[in-house]
């Protein structure tokens, strides 16, 4: 849903790039993509075009819109505070999203199902808790459900209470879970009863583009838009040092829980996969720290502003690591292979 002066304005706003704004809805006809700087980092924004009732099937061009929606890590949804008393804008949206697969502010159930390769059997349901939502005969409706996706024979277990519905989504697989912030922009338009019954609506935040009420025209200033955009995406900053340095504040290590986590391993990931190989213990400074520093292993999870210095393992235990070989081999290979490449490079020379 579009509103006036709202998303294209909105990205105007937070990263500078100019995106067509004008006293009408739908102005945006294509993705305009802007770069959004905060605490250190990067954060790409796509302004997508308005889609409206019916774009699940195709209408207005819906599907392509909400396909860009599938591999973003949050969703900032725009919506007119003096609309959408009348128009149930909000309602239409998580309507259209849900029926594509995309489920907002949710979490994947706690459900496993493990098909069998041989036929016997039959489905059998266990569960840690009851589960009333499911009726008076779970394993029943269980198996009802996995007959009719053409699954004979499996093994399902439930670790939480579930309903039909969350059932389906896990056996189907592709579902997407996506952290949702509404803000309702134009709130200078309405009463303030209307303003607090807005702000008070779940994963919902007020304010005004054009008035900057929570959103600040200048990008590089803080605002509480920018505060919830960081908290929904869930990013956490993290300081590396150097043994006997100081640590470097300037360029952070962005982690984020909804991709790789942000534990110390994950950091490992992130700078290199040859640190992560050669990892063997890791001092770390910070609020996730018991004492100062504190000696961590690869499952440490790591909080905002933590100092981390990875050691790596010496050359006797590297020595004693059964892939030794086959990592000395492949590290000569790659140094024999520069090697004749750059006396490929000097004949060349010679010759020319």
């Amino acid at each position: 849903i579009s509103a006036i002066r709202g998303k294209s304005s909105l990205l105007s706003t937070l990263t500078s790039t100019e995106s067509e704004a004008a006293g009408y809805e739908f102005t945006t006809l294509t993705c305009i993509p802007g770069v959004l700087y905060y605490k250190g980092s990067k954060i790409q924004v796509l302004d997508l075009p308005g889609i409206i009732e019916g774009a699940a099937h195709g209408a207005g061009r819906g599907k392509e819109v909400i396909a860009v929606a599938r591999s973003a890590d949050a969703i900032l949804i725009v919506l007119d505070a003096g609309k959408e008393g009348l128009q149930r804008h909000r309602e239409i949206l998580e309507r259209e999203l849900e029926t594509v697969g995309i489920r907002l502010n949710q979490r994947p159930p706690d459900v496993t199902v493990t098909q069998r390769k041989t036929g016997a059997g039959g489905v059998r349901f266990a569960s840690t808790v009851p589960q009333p939502l499911l009726g008076p005969e779970p394993e029943k409706i269980v198996t009802q459900i996995l007959k009719e996706y053409r699954i004979m024979s499996a093994d399902v277990l439930a670790r939480e209470e579930i309903t039909v519905d969350q059932l389906v989504d896990v056996v189907v697989g592709n579902r997407q879970y996506k952290p949702c912030l509404y803000l309702y922009n134009k709130i200078d338009m309405v009463t303030i009863e209307e303003v607090d019954q807005l702000a008070r609506m779940p994963h919902s935040m007020v304010g005004s583009v054009a008035k900057a009420f929570n959103v600040s025209h200048d990008p590089k200033e803080d605002d509480l838009l920018k505060q919830n955009l960081w908290k929904y995406l869930g990013l956490t900053r993290i300081y590396t040092k150097r043994k006997g340095s100081p640590p470097d504040l300037e360029e952070p290590v962005v982690l984020s829980e909804i991709r790789k986590g942000t534990t110390v391993k994950s950091l490992c990931a992130n700078v290199s996969s040859e640190l992560l190989r050669d990892f063997n213990f890791a001092l770390v400074w910070g609020v996730s720290a018991k004492h100062t520093p504190q000696r961590c292993g690869l499952a440490h999870k790591l909080h905002d502003q933590d100092v981390v210095q990875i050691v790596a393992k010496t050359v006797k235990q590297q020595q004693q690591d059964k892939a030794y070989t086959l990592i000395s081999q492949a590290a000569n290979d790659k140094h024999a292979k520069k090697r004749l490449e750059a006396k490929k490079q000097k004949q060349k020379r010679l010759r020319g």
